[in-house]
């Protein structure tokens, strides 16, 4: 039906209906752009669009398991991704260049010395990831701050003016290569004025202002002349020399060839291992023959020791069932005999006393004799009454004093 032979209600009406699906258009359409936006925004963000990079390059021996756009990782965080693979030309001395970059502010832990390129192995499919390692000492090795040439007077000038704001952009060597001012010394007017005293080949010094600060990548550390120097266009990128540790392809064939090489040994092993289980076996069946033909003795044994179980036992087996009463009359012989002794010494002690009275009766007797007769030589005399002293005193003396005793007259009951 054509629109002008509708009533004017249901031309009304569907200009509302109109108005209602352009708004609806309208907002799906500035939902889509917005939706469409923040994606590309939060990508740039990810991928450090918005952020300062810094350009590196290293030389690999192959780039399997390497791919462009694959991470690059620093102390376990992803800092950057690859960005060109291609081989070198012939007669290079290198195989493989790998280019990358490191994002803000990953790329300042990137100093001289410690910072290499470790080419790590990923999973075991053959991936492998380029780690940057951290620097340990030395400058930094891509810096944001622009480099500048001044000579010391102009720089006595700028230090007046303007206090804390530059610094040095190189190492200041003596006559013997030492450092004497390394890069990032604060300058001052004594600084200048020892480094004015060594006559330097050069009459400006490579300096930076902290005060100024790019928003990109602007100068790079020259190991050879120790000093920054800024970035030209078509400059070539900061080389980070590379630690290369062989895919795990090549070190599952290098082990496989290893097993390889090794199997006949093992075939050669396993044979001898064959020959002692052998052997084994047949020491065993002799060892059982051998337990068999053994047995009756170890009953014996066994009937033995039952019998030295009790008391006395091992006694009456080595000396049979007479035994213990022949130990006991000889104990009983001998207490009898140890008896009789004892009676016997004593009897024999009191005989010795009866013949030591006797012979002190001869020598007092002998005693009396001698002085009554002054005739007796004087000799024989003092040998008389030397023996009757050497008597008197045996019979004064502690342990003989015993043997002296004279039995007291017996009782009349």
């Amino acid at each position: 039906m054509p629109l002008q032979d509708l009533t004017p209600q249901l031309r009304t009406r569907l200009n509302k209906v109109e108005r209602a699906v352009g708004w609806f258009v309208f907002l799906a359409t500035a939902l889509l752009l917005f939706g469409f936006g923040y994606y590309i925004y939060h990508t740039a963000e990810r991928k450090g669009w918005f952020l300062i990079k810094a350009k590196y390059f290293t030389y690999v021996q192959s780039s399997s398991g390497l791919n462009v756009g694959d991470d690059v990782v620093m102390m376990g965080f992803p800092v950057g991704d690859i960005t060109k693979i291609h081989a070198m030309e012939p007669g290079s001395p290198y195989n493989v260049r790998v280019e990358f970059e490191v994002r803000d502010n990953y790329f300042r832990y990137i100093w001289t010395g410690g910072s290499y390129v470790k080419v790590n192995s990923a999973d075991f499919l053959g991936k492998r990831q380029l780690e940057v390692t951290r620097g340990t000492n030395g400058p930094a090795i891509c810096v944001t701050q622009p480099a500048y040439l001044k000579t010391i007077p102009e720089l006595q000038q700028l230090i007046t003016a303007e206090t804390g704001r530059w610094q040095l952009y190189q190492d200041i060597l003596d006559a013997n290569s030492n450092v004497v001012f390394g890069a990032y010394t604060m300058l001052s007017q004594s600084n200048l004025e020892q480094i004015a005293l060594m006559n330097l080949a050069s009459n400006s010094i490579c300096v930076f202002d902290n005060h100024v600060n790019a928003n990109h990548v602007v100068a790079s550390w020259h190991r050879r002349a120790h000093r920054y120097e800024n970035l030209q266009p078509g400059s070539e990128d900061v080389r980070l020399r590379a630690l290369e540790t062989p895919p795990i392809s090549d070190q599952l064939q290098a082990m496989v060839s290893q097993v390889q090489s090794a199997l006949p040994g093992i075939l050669s092993l396993t044979n001898k291992l064959a020959t002692v289980l052998d052997n084994a076996v047949y020491a065993t069946s002799n060892l059982n023959t051998t337990i068999v033909a053994a047995q009756p003795l170890v009953a014996n044994f066994t009937a033995l020791g039952s019998d030295l179980r009790g008391p006395g036992a091992l006694g009456l087996w080595a000396l049979g069932t007479n035994a213990p009463f022949q130990i006991e009359g000889a104990l009983t012989n001998l207490n009898t005999l140890l008896v009789n002794t004892d009676t016997n010494l004593n009897q024999l002690t009191d005989e010795i006393g009866l013949t030591l009275i006797n012979v002190a009766n001869i020598t007092s007797n002998l005693n009396a004799q001698v002085q009554s007769n002054s005739n007796l030589l004087g000799g024989i005399s003092k040998t008389v009454m030397d023996a009757d002293d050497l008597m008197q005193g045996l019979k004064r003396h502690w342990l003989l004093r015993s043997a002296f005793k004279t039995k007291a007259p017996a009782k009349k009951k």
